[in-house]
């Protein structure tokens, strides 16, 4: 009757009886099709890669994987293997590597050769985050792996030519996560382990540095926050920091401001930022007053956010690096 309806007097139709109609149908749509979405798994907003957003809707309307428990196998297994496109640590060339997700042994690992016994890198599923990277990796399907190797943070890059595999290996690491995060803290509501599966990086881009004793020239590096954890590279895609600034909260002293102090000379970016940490100053350049603006409000949210009792070890062991 409906469509019927809507075929007689669709041109008649006031807006707002025709969006009703709309929304109902969508609205049953969307029920019938994500009857069993798992929770771990990762629903695409706006702000989302293309990859992501496209994926979810194939996942639903033409796999149907949310209405049958069966097709959600490949991230649900708590087991996972197959070959992803690595990027080489020092060359940059993408090689396929064998990759491994064991949410039994609480492991992500690659192998370099197919037949090798012995993996290349074994990365706890308790420090790994995932994040779809296609602008800095340069491909739809790229995804930043990191993880803790000795408290520094370590830069995987990968992808795979089809994007239904890449997406299923980004919800098996979620769900991964999740299990570990549910057995770490038990009872905890599932608001509060959800947000901590996968994150995206606070904000990324260039900026330059001097260095601690403000006497040598800026010289210009990738940034990266991350959490608390402020990164910089040579280059985006490096597998390790040149370095890893912590950002406490101002409760700890931490306090950012724009500008830098009247004594630097040199020539550097016109757009300063001060961080204030309890220990020294760092000393940052944007390039446009737009970038540093961003870089400022970021460094706000970070610092006006209360520390969690673990930050304080983090913000200890960053004090003690030799």
């Amino acid at each position: 009757v409906v469509s019927c309806c809507l075929g007689l007097y669709g041109s008649y139709m006031h807006p707002n009886i025709h969006h009703f109609m709309n929304s109902v149908g969508n609205n049953a749509a969307k029920a019938k099709h994500e009857q069993i979405v798992p929770a771990f798994y990762y629903r695409p907003t706006h702000k989302d890669c293309t990859l992501l957003r496209e994926q979810w809707i194939r996942a639903k309307y033409e796999r149907k994987e949310f209405v049958c428990v069966e097709r959600q196998e490949p991230y649900s297994a708590g087991y996972r293997e197959g070959f992803l496109w690595k990027r080489g640590r020092d060359n940059g060339q993408y090689l396929s590597r064998k990759f491994i997700l064991s949410e039994r042994e609480g492991v992500l690992k690659y192998f370099n050769k197919h037949d090798a016994r012995e993996p290349k890198a074994i990365m706890k599923i308790n420090t790994v985050n995932a994040s779809f990277q296609p602008t800095k990796i340069g491909t739809a399907h790229g995804l930043q792996i990191t993880y803790l190797k000795d408290n520094s943070t370590r830069n995987i890059f990968v992808y795979h030519e089809d994007g239904k595999e890449m997406v299923d290996w980004f919800n098996a690491i979620r769900a991964a996560r999740f299990h570990y995060l549910q057995v770490a803290f038990p009872g905890a509501p599932n608001t509060d382990l959800l947000p901590k599966l996968t994150r995206n990086y606070i904000k990324e881009g260039y900026m330059e540095k001097t260095g601690p004793k403000h006497t040598e020239g800026f010289k210009k590096r990738w940034f990266t926050m991350d959490d608390r954890r402020l990164m910089y590279f040579k280059d985006p895609l490096d597998a390790y920091a040149r370095g890893e600034v912590f950002i406490g909260s101002k409760e700890s002293g931490y306090i950012v401001l724009s500008g830098l102090p009247t004594s630097i000379q040199g020539n550097h970016w016109q757009f300063g930022i001060t961080i204030v940490t309890p220990d020294r100053k760092f000393l940052f350049a944007c390039e446009t007053e737009e970038d540093q603006k961003d870089w400022i409000a970021a460094f706000q949210t970070v610092i006006n956010r209360p520390m969690l009792p673990q930050e304080y070890a983090v913000e200890a062991y960053f004090k003690h690096k030799p």
